[in-house]
């Protein structure tokens, strides 16, 4: 693995040295709130490795289609593979297959010395999500669209309209259940690594969906070699090491 980083840093310097002397550049950068806490760790990461300055700003899904087609320039996004899906927002990034940099399941949280539920089958899942007084999760987000889907498979959409607490961002869904405005945390289990809370069992297989993060380089980008350099950097072993230490499996 140290080779491997080794060439790979030879291969950055490379990048961001064609061309002429190696200049920084401030990388505007739209990413998903879900992969908030391992990217701000790998742009620092990136930073120091390249003399370049990463600026992020997060959204759910449907905030970063606001954010690039009529948020301003902006250089990488790092997002859903939902969000791609929109053709505005494709149109936003360079020609070319975009990278898939991590991916995450689902699960259920519940506070600290809380009774763990049980999910362990789908008709488990149903009778825990179905007694829950509240959950707490993003409904406005790529993960709630594949939320939306699993509680209509389950027969439960009705009912998980009205016990649904919609928060702000992913930080807030473990602050309600900590907090006890909200008795389950239902997200993707990166988010839920939180010390306030216990992590229950992911859901069940046969529900189970992947929420997969891709990274691709705006095609108005300012630095596009510089974007790129930060693009590979994602899949780079200390990327990788931070996105496994931080509940996400990387590609």
């Amino acid at each position: 693995m140290g080779r491997w980083s080794a060439e790979f840093l030879l291969g950055l310097v490379l990048v961001l040295s064609s061309g002429g002397a190696m200049q920084a550049s401030e990388l505007q950068v739209i990413a998903g709130g879900g992969i908030a806490v391992p990217l701000n760790e790998i742009a620092a990461q990136f930073e120091r490795a390249s003399g370049h300055k990463v600026v992020i700003r997060y959204g759910t899904a449907p905030e970063l289609v606001t954010m690039a087609t009529t948020g301003g320039p902006f250089d990488i996004g790092v997002a859903p593979h939902e969000v791609f899906k929109d053709a505005a927002t494709l149109a936003r990034f360079a020609p070319g297959p975009l990278r898939d940099v991590a991916r995450v399941g689902i699960g259920v949280a519940v506070r600290v010395g809380a009774p763990r539920p049980d999910i362990g089958t789908p008709e488990a899942l149903r009778q825990t999500l179905l007694k829950a007084r509240s959950v707490a999760s993003i409904p406005a987000s790529a993960t709630g669209g594949q939320l939306a889907d699993i509680y209509a498979r389950l027969g439960i959409a009705e009912e998980m309209k009205a016990k649904t607490k919609a928060q702000p961002g992913p930080r807030q869904i473990a602050e309600a259940v900590a907090a006890g405005d909200a008795e389950l945390a239902v997200f993707t289990l990166n988010v839920l690594i939180d010390p306030r809370l216990d992590v229950a069992v992911p859901f069940p297989a046969e529900l189970q969906r992947e929420i997969v993060y891709a990274a691709g380089v705006a095609a108005a980008s300012k630095d596009p070699e510089a974007a790129k350099a930060f693009v590979a950097y994602l899949a780079s072993p200390p990327a990788i090491a931070v996105l496994r230490a931080k509940g996400m499996n990387p590609g």
